[in-house]
């Protein structure tokens, strides 16, 4: 009898035993499952990331006008048949690769256009004197002078007065106290940072201080790596957040108003885009928010009318706003925006042809004005032939200071002077 109930009270242990096992079991198999699902969900998500993370960079590279060069290899059929389309990008980006050695274009993504006529102009001149007050400008507050750098003449703020709105200088116009600037116009400077300074600024008001009322367009301030306008600000690409730079050095700034959009540009970027500013610009101030701050090529100028109404109804593009080097052939980053309309125009209008002509003020000789005029005329050939524009829609001419369109007895007119000119042919 013990026997048999001893027998029977195993029997139970080991059927407890079982059937706990198997729970146990079936409890690892769920969790192994679910462990697995999770690993399978977290993988897949991974390569999502992955996946939109690659897109992105793809795109910030086609943006930035860069290519990679495992993909190019990879998919060099596709590429080959990509390029061989109407996409002006991507013959740009093609014919730029294919040259060895040598820079993409960096401001091929620049579309500031200068206005088509100069309405002030300030290098300064050389003939100014060194520590006298800029004569083509007058004093609000403050204190400014001319200086030399590296050999050329720049106006300087000399003064730190502590407070921004009570200091700058304005150009020396007539009827200054009234609205001088058009509903279109762009202006442009270059300003200087000291290497490793912090908190160094400059200000663009869009009224004269000293003789008009304020106006409620956004003030502008240019950092050495940023820009603000309002409510808006943008951080040049590629550098940190902060007003400071290791190198510092000199900034080209540009600011494109277009009947109340506003836009402005340092060196290659556009930093802002604001669509519908407030208030009227009726003038400037220029302020420069510490000692011996430094600008210089000041130039605001109005305009313009379309490229392609331009060819329609005269036959010819005049362009003041392809810049140069002093007394050489090279071109200004800022003269990108220009050109890149016109290689867009070209594109659209694949019938055009265009004589690329060269023009200078009267300052120099008239055999070296001749000779420069042509190299320059070139240089801008050149440079679309190297975007993907084909050679045999493109010549080049130069005619010096022979054919001027304005007076070479102010700096406006001889601003106006220095142009490139696209002719039909």
């Amino acid at each position: 009898m013990k026997t048999f109930k001893l027998l029977i009270f195993t029997l139970f242990i080991i059927g407890i035993s079982q059937n706990t096992q198997a729970q146990l079991w079936k409890r690892l198999v769920k969790h192994a499952e679910d462990k697995v699902k999770r690993e399978a969900e977290n993988r897949s998500e991974r390569r999502i990331d992955k996946g939109i993370d690659k897109t992105y960079d793809e795109a910030e590279d086609e943006i930035d006008g860069k290519n990679k060069k495992s993909k190019k290899s990879k998919h060099k059929k596709s590429n080959e048949d990509e390029n061989s389309s109407n996409d002006e990008n991507a013959s740009s980006s093609k014919t730029e690769e294919t040259k060895e050695n040598k820079p993409k274009v960096v401001w091929n993504k620049f579309d500031f256009v200068p206005g088509d006529t100069v309405i002030f102009e300030d290098g300064p001149s050389a003939d100014e004197e060194n520590g006298e007050f800029p004569s083509r400008w007058d004093l609000f507050q403050g204190g400014a002078e001319i200086a030399e750098v590296n050999g050329e003449p720049v106006i300087m703020f000399i003064t730190d007065v502590g407070n921004m709105w009570r200091k700058g200088i304005v150009p020396y116009l007539k009827d200054a106290d009234q609205d001088y600037l058009p509903e279109i116009f762009t202006i442009e400077f270059d300003a200087y940072y000291p290497p490793k300074a912090f908190s160094k600024r400059y200000y663009v008001s869009f009224f004269d201080r000293k003789n008009q009322n304020r106006c409620e367009t956004p003030q502008i301030e240019f950092n050495v790596n940023s820009v603000e306008a309002g409510s808006s600000e943008s951080i040049y690409k590629g550098k940190e957040r902060g007003n400071r730079d290791d190198v510092g050095g000199w900034r080209h700034f540009s600011i494109a108003y277009t009947k109340g959009k506003l836009k402005v540009y340092m060196d290659d970027q556009r930093m802002i885009n604001i669509p519908h500013a407030k208030g009227n610009p009726t003038g400037i101030t220029l302020t420069g928010d510490f000692e011996n701050s430094f600008i210089k090529n000041i130039r605001i100028a109005k305009g313009g009318v379309k490229y392609y109404d331009r060819v329609l109804s005269e036959g010819k593009i005049i362009v003041n706003g392809i810049k140069f080097d002093v007394n050489k052939a090279t071109l200004k980053p800022e003269s990108m925006g220009p050109i890149n309309r016109i290689y867009k125009l070209m594109i659209k209008q694949p019938d055009l042809k265009f004589s690329i002509e060269g023009h200078t003020d009267s300052d120099g000789r008239d055999e070296a004005n001749l000779a420069l005029s042509k190299k320059r005329g070139k240089a801008v050939m050149d440079k679309l032939i190297a975007m993907g524009i084909a050679k045999s829609r493109l010549k080049y001419n130069g005619f010096g200071e022979s054919k001027p369109i304005d007076t070479n007895a102010t700096p406006e007119g001889k601003a106006n002077n220095r142009r490139v000119e696209f002719v039909k042919f």
